[in-house]
């Protein structure tokens, strides 16, 4: 593994590194923001490209092969001991892309989606410009996590048509028990409600096991869709490509017909399809190890803070590679906060308040990235609390 080297990125058109200036307003600084890593992703997935590079013919391609559905039903057996129907397999350009569809298709304008917030933003973008109603369960902060507020969700449930799962979840990191799942699939049944699982984060687990939604879901699985992709994973979302898992043969042929017909789609990014293929075959071990390295990360921020920032809190999620860190004992705003971590620290980090009010003293840290780079961003960060505690005093 080479996930201690440092790589620079700018120069690559990335958006993490070269168009910070967009989101903070400020170039150079030292950024922890986007959901991609800086770190390569596997040998395996770039010898594949390499090699379809070189034939240097890329014309239109078809995702709906043996090689691409094999790949995807062995990745499940093996991680997630979950046997798929590979007949349920549909192409979809992102994962976003797919929610937007399905959110099309099962409810009108004006309809209720529900959430869990703190959420991902991108779910309130997709649900307020399909012009539906967002809904919103906040999820409750115990001693190591969050937990689901059952009493709330269904209060909520009964003015929905959707629920938009995050699973697990951003920006908390909470890996969702069988129990969970199970729970607010007989919610979403007795309201007759349809379930997105948006499952991107998957497979960066550190407690518990992830579970997909249609593992648990009996005989409402017809009313579910999973949504999901190996680019997080791997680092490769630029390339483009996801996939679906779609139960019931109405939906995968209205789905379809959207994708191939309405917005001419069908053709998928040949790279995004050799890449999951290679990924899902041959690069399981670089997974393990990635966990691993991530999760060593996340410890590393948490005992940091604890010896030299003790007045910001960060508890271990169960998945994902970001550090959620409660910044509440600065007594600063989300705003002011960001000022100073900017222009003392020059350092670029996602606020809470991005994703939802429930996140407003919150920072997500995104981990998946050398070692060093998170030991400089914890320098940076200590910078700016030093300079805010001694205008206080």
């Amino acid at each position: 593994m080479r996930f201690d080297e440092v790589k620079d990125r700018r120069g690559t058109y990335c958006t993490q590194w070269d168009y910070v200036k967009d989101r903070f307003g400020k170039d150079d600084l030292l950024p922890f923001t986007i959901s991609d890593m800086d770190l390569e992703s596997p040998e395996e997935i770039v010898d594949a490209l390499i090699k379809r590079i070189n034939h240097r013919i890329f014309g239109y391609s078809r995702w709906n092969h043996d090689d691409f559905k094999n790949s995807i039903e062995g990745w499940y057996n093996r991680r997630f001991d979950f046997q798929i129907d590979k007949e349920w397999i549909v192409y979809s350009p992102s994962v976003i892309y797919a929610v937007s569809k399905f959110i099309e298709m099962k409810s009108k304008k004006g309809d209720g989606v529900l959430i869990n917030t703190p959420g991902y933003d991108g779910f309130f973008k997709v649900i307020g410009d399909n012009e539906r109603k967002l809904l919103t369960s906040p999820l409750k902060k115990v001693e190591n996590g969050y937990e689901i507020d059952f009493d709330d969700f269904e209060s909520k449930c009964k003015e929905a048509k959707i629920f938009l799962l995050c699973s697990p979840h951003n920006p908390t990191g909470k890996v969702w028990t069988e129990k969970e799942l199970k729970k607010m699939i007989e919610i979403c049944k007795k309201y007759n409600i349809f379930i997105i699982s948006d499952e991107i984060h998957m497979d960066i687990i550190y407690r518990g096991k992830h579970k997909p939604i249609l593992s648990q879901a009996g005989d409402y699985i017809d009313n579910i869709v999973l949504c999901t992709s190996a680019s997080k994973t791997f680092n490769i979302p630029a390339l483009c490509g996801s996939y679906l898992f779609i139960t019931n043969q109405s939906d995968r042929d209205e789905f379809l017909r959207i994708l191939k017909n309405r917005d001419a789609l069908s053709s998928p990014s040949i790279l995004a399809v050799i890449a999951t293929i290679a990924a899902y075959d041959k690069c399981g071990y670089w997974v393990d190890e990635l966990v691993k390295y991530t999760e060593n990360n996340i410890k590393y921020v948490k005992e940091y803070l604890e010896k030299n920032i003790p007045l910001l809190k960060c508890e271990i999620p169960q998945g994902s590679y970001f550090a959620w860190i409660d910044f509440s004992g600065l007594g600063i705003s989300n705003e002011e906060f960001q000022k100073y971590l900017i222009d003392i620290g020059g350092v670029a980090i996602m606020p809470g308040l991005t994703y939802g009010e429930e996140g407003r003293y919150f920072l997500r840290l995104n981990v998946g990235c050398s070692i060093k780079k998170v030991e400089d961003g914890l320098q940076r960060i200590e910078k700016a609390v030093n300079h805010i505690l001694s205008i206080k005093k």
